[in-house]
């Protein structure tokens, strides 16, 4: 039936000791989108939350072809887009290798291709809070968050931090969440990665859209000087809105990066 999206279930296959850990992603494919491009998202995902930690080796490409059934073709694909991607390595003879974070490598969060990768962005920083509260959309006077009315939020503000505890901050990060997940608070020193996908993990939620806004703004003068940055210098900000399958705002994101570090990349591609 034209415009029916079809599926292709991964099958799952459970582990035995002294095996290679086995990819835990379980979304099926979906026609519309290139399957390399599909293949990268489960496997970059599977690397983040390390079912293949640094320094193990991926399964081969015949394994996952078989898995995933596509081609070797498009399992070589996706391995040069991790390869570019700097996750993973391959020589002759000696496989796949998942490789360490590059601390020299310039800090970019666009360079996702879909929501999921957006994880990684989350997952190679740390959000390090300075401080918490809840507001009233009414009472939020950073004209630039652009809440909903009528709602409460839990306000979380500070700053997000590369590897390199010696490097500047990456951002300034002021997230806002809807009062009915105000709990993800508890989580947030012990879980690593999005504020969204504790929301999606406790309350059962799924996060469907990410609308994203860019403008080059001055940086706020109580900012500079966390940011690292000189008075009256431009900072780009980057807002998010999370909504639910309900339409629903979930999280409202406003992020800071000065504007000399910021890098935008974006692949466009026919239908």
């Amino acid at each position: 039936m034209p415009g029916a999206k079809k599926s292709v279930q991964v099958a799952r296959t459970p582990a035995k000791a002294g095996r290679r850990p086995r990819s835990l992603s379980s979304r099926p494919f979906i026609s519309g989108e290139p399957l390399y491009r599909q293949l990268v998202q489960h496997l970059r995902g599977d690397i983040i939350r390390g079912v293949f930690p640094v320094g193990s080796q991926l399964p081969t490409e015949e394994e996952l072809a078989e898995r995933f059934t596509v081609s070797r073709h498009t399992v070589r694909e996706a391995l040069r887009q991790l390869r570019a991607d700097g996750l993973v390595s391959s020589r002759q003879g000696s496989g796949t290798t998942v490789m360490p974070p590059q601390p020299s490598t310039p800090f970019n969060v666009h360079r996702v291709a879909s929501i999921d990768e957006l994880i990684a962005y989350a997952t190679e920083s740390q959000y390090a809070v300075d401080s918490t509260d809840v507001v009233n959309s009414e009472d939020v006077t950073f004209d630039e968050a652009e809440l909903p009315p009528r709602q409460r939020w839990l306000r979380l503000q500070g700053f997000r931090l590369g590897n390199d505890p010696a490097s500047p901050p990456i951002c300034w990060t002021e997230v806002f969440v809807a009062a009915e997940y105000a709990g993800v608070e508890r989580m947030m020193g012990r879980q690593r990665g999005p504020i969204w996908r504790l929301i999606e993990d406790i309350y059962g939620e799924r996060l469907v859209e990410v609308e994203q806004m860019l403008r080059v703004r001055p940086v706020p003068d109580e900012l500079a000087d966390g940011l690292q940055v000189e008075a009256g210098s431009s900072v780009v900000e980057v807002r998010r809105t999370y909504k639910n399958t309900s339409d629903k705002v979930a999280e409202v994101s406003v992020n800071l990066y000065p504007a000399d570090k910021f890098r935008f990349n974006m692949k466009l591609r026919r239908a």
